[in-house]
């Protein structure tokens, strides 16, 4: 293969990457994001104003805005990004664009932590370690067992995908399937078992929810969001001449084996921080990147920013239109129930389309 072929092949096609199509694309997508933040604080079951609410800070305004809208648009925001932008990246990485962020077997164990915490009834990590104190204490148990058994399935994921570096991608695939179906197993025995008030709890968390964090929780999820989808991003390059196949890759130069591990370390560490928050949110990192695949093309150098922004302007707007359903419903759905409502037709309608054009991605 040429090496003009091979660039281009490993770069995307035709568009390519430019520094002011990027420069553009990034500018224009966070000006999107931004938008979506403050139609999202703006409006709700009450609208407020938002001069009201900057500029006078005992109003109604002010008290909705800054311990209400703000909050949850961030955490919508901050969940959107890594879950958009680790499925770009697995999608990437396992070369299947059915990938989702999910497929490694993190949602199972984070949805196994949380239900067992939900279970035997624990609210906070202070119940679990009566010595702790201070914030640390006031920090949510179902959302430490959550991170906890996403940790674990991580682990076991990693240790399956050593050895071959060609197998690498397929081993942790199929290890990631095999953990779900084994977590969903124990997940519906623990249901069985539980009591109806605790059952009810549990339903919700694996529904998907975005609740109303402090702001050090927000703050702390924020890094770690921003750490691996920095890493997501350092890594994109070689993530795009590992499309080649490993053994064209390795001959230019990429450490395949490592790559593939920090990428599915990063990737998974993302998804792990989201669901300890919200529960299990699904589609956010199966549509946006393929709608920005379909768009941009499959350049991961703009890919996974792209998705980051897109994912966190996908969820922020799902999560305004579950709020505005309160009066229809009398309730509020989990935004993760509007997401799939969203996301599976959306989905459906992408899939027919590449059957009809026969399109590779």
């Amino acid at each position: 293969m040429s090496e003009p072929a091979t660039s281009q092949r490993a770069h995307g096609g035709a568009g390519g990457f430019r520094a002011s199509r990027a420069v553009m694309l990034f500018g224009g997508f966070l000006v999107l994001a931004v938008g979506c933040l403050a139609v999202a604080v703006r409006f709700g079951e009450q609208s407020i104003s938002l001069t009201a609410a900057l500029t006078e800070p005992t109003s109604t305004d002010a008290v909705i805005f800054w311990s209400l809208r703000l909050p949850r648009a961030l955490l919508g925001a901050i969940v959107g990004a890594g879950l958009a932008a680790s499925g770009a990246t697995l999608q990437g990485l396992l070369r299947n664009p059915l990938a989702d962020p999910f497929v490694l077997g993190v949602s199972g164990g984070a949805a196994m932590g949380a239900t067992l915490a939900l279970a035997v009834g624990l609210g906070t990590v202070g119940e679990v370690a009566p010595g702790l104190g201070g914030a640390m204490a006031r920090l949510s148990a179902p959302a430490l067992f959550s991170f906890l058994g996403a940790g674990a399935a991580i682990l076991f994921v990693l240790s399956a995908s050593r050895g071959s570096a060609s197998r690498a991608p397929y081993a942790a695939l199929l290890t990631g399937v095999v953990f779900n179906a084994f977590a969903s197993a124990a997940i519906t025995l623990v249901k069985t078992l539980s009591a109806p008030d605790r059952l009810g709890e549990i339903l919700y968390w694996l529904a998907g929810a975005l609740g109303y964090e402090r702001g050090g929780t927000l703050a702390l999820s924020a890094l770690l969001q921003a750490g691996a989808i920095g890493v997501m991003w350092v890594l994109s390059a070689r993530l795009n001449l590992l499309s080649l196949g490993d053994d064209d890759a390795a001959s230019l130069g990429v450490p395949v084996a490592a790559t593939r591990r920090w990428l599915l370390l990063a990737a998974s560490a993302s998804v792990a921080g989201a669901v300890a928050l919200t529960g299990l949110i699904g589609f956010v990192g199966l549509i946006v990147p393929h709608l920005l695949r379909l768009a941009f093309g499959p350049d991961q150098r703009l890919l996974v920013p792209l998705s980051a922004l897109g994912g966190a302007a996908f969820l922020v707007l799902s999560d305004l239109l579950a709020r505005l359903a309160f009066p229809l419903f009398g309730a509020e759905p989990p935004v993760g129930v509007v997401t799939a409502l969203l996301g599976g037709p959306l989905f459906l309608a992408l899939l027919r389309r590449r059957v009809r054009l026969g399109t590779s991605h």
